[in-house]
Order: C-alpha cells, then sequence, then structure tokens
C-alpha cells in the first residue's frame, strides 16, 4: 500500500532530501527544516492523484492541487513565510487560508499557537478531521472570512497569509499587537511580491519586501 509502514521510510529519505534542497536555496531556521522533516507531506494533497505520480513529486518543491481549486503551496514557499516571521514557541499567530493544513502543521511543529481561517467550506470540513487524526490537535480552525480576520482572538503576535491579496486587509492590521509581523503575498497578477509588516505602533508600520511568488488568489466571503 502507497501509506504503508515500509513506505515510510521510502519518505523519511525523500523529506531529508527535501531539507538539503531547502537549505540550498537558503533556509537555514533550523526550526523550520525540523518542522518539515518531520511532517508527512503526502498525506496532505489530494489523494486521488496517480500513485506514480505521487512518489515522484509528494517531496519535490512544487505546488500539488489538494481540492476546491487550490494547492498546497511549494515546501521552499512555506518555509520561507515561516522563517520571515521568526516564530518562537507560544507565539499566537493567525493563519489566512488553512488549506489542507500543511502550513498550519508546521507552525504547530515550531510551537504556534494557531488560530486559521479557511472560506472554503470542502477544504475546511476536510482539514478540520484530517489534522488531529494525523496528530496535529492544537489548531484552533474557524470556516470563515479572512479579509476579516478573527477579531474574537485577537491580538495576534503573527499573522501568515497563504494567499495572493490585492491590498493589506485594515482587520489584519489592526489585529495584529504591537511589535508583531503579518507576511502576505501582494499582487492580483501571476506572479506576488510577498511582503513583512512590522506593526511599530498604533498608527505607524515598517514594511520590507522580498522577491516574486506564485499564490492562489485571496478572495473575500465565505464559500459554500
Amino acid at each position: 500500500m502507497l501509506f504503508s509502514k515500509e513506505n515510510e521510510y521510502l519518505f523519511q529519505g525523500k523529506r531529508k532530501r527535501l531539507v538539503e534542497q531547502l537549505k540550498e536555496k537558503g533556509i537555514s531556521s533550523n526550526s523550520v527544516l525540523n518542522a518539515i522533516l518531520k511532517i508527512p507531506r503526502h498525506m496532505f494533497f489530494d489523494q486521488t492523484t496517480e500513485r506514480p505520480a505521487l512518489l515522484d513529486h509528494a517531496y519535490s518543491d512544487k505546488a500539488l492541487k489538494i481540492g476546491a481549486g487550490q494547492t498546497i503551496s511549494h515546501p521552499f514557499t512555506v518555509a520561507f513565510q515561516s522563517e520571515k516571521l521568526n516564530i518562537e514557541k507560544g507565539d499566537k499567530i493567525l493563519e489566512i487560508g488553512t488549506g489542507c493544513g500543511y502550513q498550519t502543521a508546521v507552525l504547530l511543529e515550531m510551537g504556534a499557537k494557531v488560530y486559521s481561517i479557511e472560506r472554503q467550506k470542502e477544504l475546511y470540513d476536510k482539514t478540520k478531521v484530517f489534522l488531529p487524526a494525523l496528530g496535529y490537535k492544537g489548531a484552533r480552525l474557524v470556516y470563515g472570512d479572512g479579509y476579516k480576520g478573527l477579531p474574537q482572538y485577537a491580538p495576534y503576535d503573527k499573522i501568515i497569509v497563504t494567499a495572493a491579496a490585492p491590498y493589506i486587509p485594515e482587520d489584519l492590521l489592526a489585529q495584529l499587537k504591537v511589535g508583531g509581523l503579518l507576511i502576505i503575498p501582494l499582487g492580483e497578477g501571476e506572479e506576488q511580491v510577498m511582503n513583512l509588516i512590522e506593526k511599530k505602533s498604533g498608527t505607524e508600520f515598517e514594511k520590507h519586501t522580498f522577491g516574486k511568488f506564485k499564490f492562489v488568489p485571496m478572495l473575500q466571503n465565505k464559500a459554500n
């Protein structure tokens, strides 16, 4: 069977190679790399994919389909966003775009307290069952509109947006604590620019920009 214990040795080897590739691309955070080394990425995407493709691509630096027209991000993208947030154990993090839960699992492995919102009902229903079944029981998952955030649990130490936004939602800035960080890809074209926002005060923000990435669009409102 594809997910048998025998195959886990194969997957462990593939995860080690993936970690080495991420190091070569500039990821240096041990907490990020250790998280990616532990998490079985092959379990997170659409398992209707033919088995040879699964084995070939599960631990490649590629985005893969997870259903509802969405994708699991490239491992480098996940690692890059996680590293730039400088996550410390116990950080309270808001994730916009739960998706299949892979990024959520990385944050949990790094010791964060995660609040995650997903607008696609299909993915929310699947992931809220899947993550605990895989052993990741610490996240609070919510079905809702990512543009509005989750004000009932604010403020947050860090906010991570895993979809391409046309602008930075004011609600997210308001829910970020002073001294906190928000990472978000901005742009409406095929590529977006990664932005890291530091909240210096209630009204002052410092922005840093990085390279170009590719994300699915960040849409408003809930989807059935």
